[in-house]
């Protein structure tokens, strides 16, 4: 009691008294919740058995807010591909028996607008070509141990090039800025090409 016999206010309840009290009644009443959903069965089956009830959806579409008197013709819109032709190369040479026995065949073809820097010979000799189509012809020589081509586009295009020895063809290919095909024909044990 006061001194002027007024009732004194109640005390009041520190606030982790009454979190201990409301998460446990909030937990039972979530569970109560779970349990009386669970109790009432499933819905979606009918009085009949095993059909289950159909449901429906509708779809509405909506209205435009404001129509306008007069009529706004629609902008149009253009559009401009640019596309670059692709060079075609022409046909691959045939693989049939083109070089006379004991003869090597050099070709490189296709097309290569900004040039080609070509180098064609054996293991012993190298030598420089130039111009598309290119055909050059060396005599084989019995301590060779390889041959090749080897052309480097100068910028773009699209390049092939092969090596052919008593009926054996070895091809290459390039395509793109600086780019370089190649082939190699190489000697084995038996005195053939591989």
């Amino acid at each position: 009691m006061s001194w002027n016999n007024q009732p004194s206010p109640a005390p009041r309840r520190p606030g982790w008294a009454r979190k201990r009290v409301a998460v446990p009644v909030a937990a039972i009443l979530l569970f109560a919740g779970v349990g009386i959903g669970s109790a009432q069965g499933d819905d979606t089956k009918s009085s009949d058995g095993d059909k289950p009830t159909p449901k429906v959806t509708v779809t509405v579409t909506a209205k435009p807010a404001r129509v306008k008197d007069k009529a706004e013709p629609a902008p149009t819109v253009t559009v401009t591909k640019t596309v670059t032709a692709k060079p075609k190369a022409s046909p691959k040479p045939k693989k049939s028996n083109e070089a006379p026995a004991g003869t090597a065949v050099f070709k490189v073809w296709g097309s290569a607008p900004s040039g080609v820097d070509i180098t064609y010979g054996s293991d012993g000799e190298n030598l420089d070509g130039s111009g598309l189509p290119l055909t050059r012809k060396l005599k084989v020589k019995d301590d060779a141990l390889y041959y090749q081509v080897s052309a480097q586009l100068m910028g773009g295009g699209d390049i092939r090039c092969s090596v052919t020895i008593d009926g054996e063809t070895k091809t290459g290919h390039a395509r793109g800025g600086y780019n370089i095909c190649s082939a190699q024909l190489n000697g084995d044990f038996t005195g053939g090409w591989d």
